[in-house]
């Protein structure tokens, strides 16, 4: 698959993106179509030193921004005023950006996708979820096959801490079918962070400092190489 997030598209493009894989790979298919992307938006905890879920430092991605050649807003918040301060972003970005639409990595959680509509038709905005209801195994083999490198940077205690560091590929999508987890992570039972793929100009590289606990998740304590 080769792309490029500066596809001449008459659609204007905004990304909800994790960093990790999902977002990336409906990013991709996304621009297939009639798009071009003009930026990406993550919400971070409340002191803005960690993005919510993945727990990853806003330098980290930035470094993805930079490699995508588009920019990043950053928006912390905490969970109790999530919905209202994701919305006024959007509307902010629409404006800023002259977004049309946003595209989200969720695969089938419903209520995941019906809080994605309602808070992009808030904000005058299509909302877009090109991965939606598709079959979980063959999708994360997609992402492989794409050329997405996903490392593992969290997960919960099904999985334990030895799963951090790794590297998305068949053998852990094997692995993770004989334990029971979902091959995608869809259920939270891990998150990650893509270090490369089709529509990065460059390799994002990173080095490993101590696991961290945090609310029944392991969490790998990641920064820039430099």
């Amino acid at each position: 698959m080769s792309l490029s997030p500066y596809h001449t598209g008459k659609r204007s493009l905004l990304c909800s993106w994790s960093g990790g894989k999902d977002s990336c790979f409906a990013l991709m298919k996304i621009l297939e179509g009639d798009y071009h992307l003009s930026g990406l938006l993550n919400m971070t905890n409340e002191s803005g030193e960690r993005s919510r879920s993945h727990g990853l430092k806003p330098e980290i991605l930035a470094a993805q921004a930079k490699s995508l050649r588009i920019p990043i807003k950053f928006m912390s918040s905490s969970w109790q005023n999530y919905e209202s301060n994701f919305i006024n972003t959007l509307k902010n970005l629409k404006s800023e950006l002259t977004i049309t639409d946003v595209v989200y990595g969720d695969i089938d959680i419903l209520s995941h996708k019906k809080w994605e509509e309602k808070v992009s038709y808030a904000a005058g905005l299509q909302a877009h979820l090109p991965l939606w209801q598709s079959e979980r195994t063959k999708l994360v083999e997609q992402m492989v096959d794409s050329g997405i490198k996903a490392m593992i940077v969290s997960c919960n205690q099904t999985l334990g801490a030895t799963y951090l560091g790794r590297i998305i590929d068949k053998d852990v999508i094997t692995e993770f079918k004989k334990i029971g987890v979902d091959p995608c992570g869809e259920n939270g039972e891990y998150h990650t962070l893509v270090l490369n793929c089709p529509i990065f100009k460059h390799e994002i590289e990173v080095v490993s400092g101590n696991n961290l606990e945090s609310s029944n998740y392991h969490f790998l304590d990641l920064s820039l190489k430099v």
